[in-house]
């Protein structure tokens, strides 16, 4: 198991907002590179970035994504509005070890194939759910899909993995959704990355035991509800 610290980025800064809601932002931190150097000092290797601005369509974040891969000794994984294919080179161009996709790998199942084959093992899927409803478009609209089957569809891709973030959990420090992680491990023949709601270590514990791939923290880390040196220590490779 992998504990992955997120930075998620809107208006230029490093933000936690709950329950996927612009209107619920908790945590805000003006200097997202020094996120980035903060976690790393705290023993993580590993990041993951969303730009939730580009994500909801409202703006973009892309110096302060540079800044962040430009960073030496970090793997940073990278989502937010990735939508086509000259996005997808120009992120790994600039140093992402893997490109999260989200909307269009939903919603257009031919192109993720084709992106899967152009750079194998080099995206992950990542799938919003309400409940285990797939929601899209920054978790503003319904794709119409329940999560399992999404991850049915995947299993055949060469694909660096496949994401889940349980929305109707995310930022509460109330748990994560196991029995959807549990369904989602059973399901997927990919690494499964889960986030959503995690705040204890024995929910972790617990994720492992499943089959889980990695966790992605954000909430948990940014509140100090779990501490992260302790975390790097016994969860980053």
């Amino acid at each position: 198991m992998i504990v992955i610290p997120a930075i998620d980025l809107r208006e230029g800064a490093c933000v936690q907002l709950v329950g996927g809601r612009y209107d619920a932002e908790r945590v805000r931190v003006d200097d997202p590179l020094e996120v980035a150097r903060g976690w790393a000092r705290a023993g993580f290797r590993r990041l993951h970035v969303v730009d939730l601005d580009a994500a909801t369509g409202r703006g973009s974040n892309a110096p302060t994504v540079r800044s962040i891969l430009a960073e030496n000794g970090l793997e940073v994984q990278v989502g937010g509005g990735v939508r086509d294919e000259p996005a997808i080179r120009a992120l790994l161009a600039q140093g992402a070890r893997r490109v999260v996709v989200g909307t269009r790998a939903i919603e257009d199942p031919a192109w993720l194939a084709a992106m899967a084959a152009a750079f194998p093992d080099r995206i992950i899927a990542a799938a919003d759910v309400d409940g285990r409803r797939v929601v899209t478009e920054g978790w503003l609209r319904d794709a119409g899909r329940e999560v399992l089957e999404v991850v049915d569809a995947l299993n055949g891709l060469p694909l660096a993995g496949v994401l889940v973030t349980a929305v109707h959990r995310e930022g509460r420090l109330a748990g994560t959704d196991l029995p959807l992680m549990e369904a989602l491990a059973v399901r997927s023949r990919l690494p499964l990355y889960a986030s959503g709601g995690i705040a204890t270590v024995d929910e972790i514990r617990g994720l492992s035991c499943l089959g889980v791939h990695a966790a992605i923290l954000g909430m948990a880390l940014y509140t100090g509800v779990l501490e992260a040196r302790s975390l790097a220590r016994d969860f980053a490779p």
